[in-house]
């Protein structure tokens, strides 16, 4: 069934210069528009080679169409799509003459936001269509591509079935309490929400490392003014990245780089020295390394290994951080080894930066805090949305637990209301148009 009635044309390839440039066209004007600017109506599914003419019957471009009929197409339209040349003035002309007979521009996504809306695929789907274009390891691209084929679907709806068919059997109880239903009395229903609350946590746990895998970890470097900040910076991404002299406070911005551990993306953020200073330049570099400190996954807290200590007063004293490594930099001035002990309960990596030295156990050290196996089977690649989803999940079912103890029959069907739409909006059975539109949004035109 199609849930639009007008009909969309977009650059389907990337913009620019081009071997090969495809143009898009989705909607019920796809079959006229084929007739006007192709002379006839390709064969479904073949590979038609001609000429492109515009709306004035003036050939464009020669190159090849191909027509897929509703429902067996992309978006369950009609979809036309002309590959031609990939000149910049070919794709703009083909564009202008399909909207000159009647299409409308694409908004960013509004392909796959059809194929959803038209039941071609569900939300988690879609979503993976972008994952897998703006994938930046070929292990992200792999796990994009479970979540396309449909297996982190399968995983939400036979979890959101189970929790359905538990409520049904909490309802029945309360619906009939006057009959002989006492299952409720029985093990066997805290067996199943046991049960669902453990596979709720493994999916968690999948998705959880998809995340880290799609997103990265954000790691922020701070410490005092020459403490070897940049030099880290620059171990870690094999490049001069950042400016690195003997004078203190040469950085004062932010810099930004991302490297990869087992396919996991790291985002290194190096930051101004945390110090008092009246210099107004510093000042604000140092308001800016405050404020990604506050915002980072890890903070590396470093310090030059011929202080007694690392002084934590300079790092912002409003916030619970989600995790804090020492790290005792510049060991070959004190003749040390590299090592990992621990200081004031935290965990301390003593390297040289500068050497090259512990660069190793420092990327195993974020690899083992941001938890990823990457030899794990069936991980997908999964979203923020989809994590919050899983949580609220997961505090319902714990809820309907405590409800269940409690002999409070009521307030259990409601939580395990609640956790069922929780899961059922990861694939797009329960979700707002809000919603709808902040996920489709995200995507590139073409898509």
């Amino acid at each position: 069934m199609n849930h639009t009635e007008s009909t969309i044309c977009a650059l389907a390839s990337s913009i620019g210069k081009g071997g090969i440039g495809v143009v898009r066209v989705s909607g019920p004007l796809s079959q006229t528009i084929a007739k006007k600017m192709l002379g006839l109506l390709p064969k479904p599914r073949y590979a038609h080679y001609g000429s492109f003419l515009d709306q004035d019957a003036v050939e464009i471009d020669q190159g090849i169409a191909l027509f897929f009929p509703r429902p067996h197409s992309f978006t369950g339209e009609d979809v036309l799509e002309f590959q031609g040349h990939g000149g910049i003035i070919v794709m703009r002309s083909l564009l202008e003459s399909a909207l000159a007979l009647g299409a409308q521009a694409a908004q960013p996504g509004e392909f796959s936001k059809r194929a959803f809306l038209n039941g071609k695929m569900d939300l988690v789907q879609a979503e993976a269509v972008a994952d897998i274009i703006d994938a930046n390891s070929d292990q992200a691209s792999r796990c994009a591509l479970r979540s396309l084929t449909g297996v982190f679907s399968k995983q939400v709806n036979t979890l959101t079935r189970s929790i359905i068919d538990l409520r049904i059997f909490v309802e029945a109880t309360i619906d009939f309490s006057d009959e002989e239903i006492d299952f409720l009395q029985s093990e066997q229903v805290k067996e199943k929400v046991q049960a669902i609350k453990t596979e709720i946590e493994q999916i968690l746990h999948s998705a959880t490392q998809g995340a880290i895998l799609r997103e990265g970890l954000n790691v922020a470097i701070a410490g005092k003014p020459n403490a070897g900040k940049s030099s880290l910076l620059n171990a870690l991404t094999q490049r001069s990245s950042a400016i690195v002299t003997d004078v203190a406070g040469t950085t004062r911005d932010v810099l930004r780089e991302t490297i990869h551990i087992n396919g996991m993306p790291l985002n290194i953020i190096d930051t101004a020295g945390l110090h008092e200073s009246q210099d107004v330049v510093e000042k604000e570099g140092i308001k800016r390394a405050r404020d990604v400190i506050k915002q980072a996954d890890v903070v590396l807290m470093m310090y030059d290994a011929q202080e007694l200590e690392p002084d934590f007063s300079l790092l912002p004293a409003d916030i619970e951080y989600k995790y804090l490594l020492v790290i005792k930099n510049k060991i070959d001035l004190t003749n040390e080894r590299v090592e990992k002990n621990s200081i004031n309960q935290k965990t301390q990596l003593s390297i040289c930066a500068k050497n090259v030295q512990g660069i190793d156990l420092l990327k195993q050290e974020l690899a083992d805090i941001a938890g990823l196996d990457s030899s794990a089977e069936g991980v997908v690649l999964a979203r923020k949305r989809h994590i919050i989803a899983l949580e609220a999940a997961q505090e319902s079912i714990v809820n309907a637990l405590l409800q269940l103890d409690g002999g409070a029959i009521e307030l259990m069907a409601e939580d395990l209301r609640h956790a069922g739409q929780s899961m059922a909006s990861i694939t797009g059975e329960f979700s707002s148009d809000d919603l709808l539109g902040e996920i489709f949004s995200s995507f590139c035109i073409g898509k």
